[in-house]
């Protein structure tokens, strides 16, 4: 016997634009960018926590989204990496990852960026191991791990 899937009304903030939703309750936070508000930025890898690509900024902390799921948002400030750009192009994070080369085949760029601007936005000018402990939960296929921490130093105007 099939049952009705129970919905939830799911009121939150995206990149400064606000969504009123209803929502399947076992909808994830991520299936809810890609699927429901057509985000994309957001990649799907591992859906359990593990690789780091599928993180967001949830009420200013950086989160794996495939963990969250969206009944639990309600009245949340959400930022994916759509929202990291400025209405004069890329963000100073974003453009250190293209001069540094920290994007390589780009699938764990957005999750990387993600927690570069959550740890930039807590501590201005983190110092290399600092970098090192929080992107502890973010992988990266192409070993671009040394161009990473280069591109966070170079947006801290640490690095050259």
């Amino acid at each position: 016997m099939n049952r009705p899937t129970q919905r939830v009304p799911v009121s939150l903030t995206v990149n400064g634009r606000r969504h009123a939703i209803t929502a399947p309750a076992h909808l994830s936070l991520l299936d809810l960018f890609r699927d429901v508000l057509d985000l994309t930025g957001t990649k799907e890898c591992c859906t359990v926590g593990e690789c780091g690509a599928c993180t967001i900024i949830l009420d200013g902390r950086p989160v794996n989204s495939c963990l969250v799921l969206a009944a639990e948002v309600d009245g949340s400030d959400i930022v994916t990496v759509e929202g990291l750009a400025t209405a004069g192009g890329l963000s100073p994070l974003q453009q250190a990852f293209l001069d540094k080369s920290a994007a390589q085949c780009g699938f764990c760029s957005p999750g990387q960026l993600i927690t570069g601007h959550a740890l930039l936005q807590a501590n201005p000018h983190p110092t290399p191991d600092v970098i090192r402990e929080a992107f502890a939960g973010n992988l990266c296929r192409c070993g671009a791990y040394q161009q990473i921490l280069e591109a966070v130093l170079a947006a801290a105007g640490d690095g050259a």
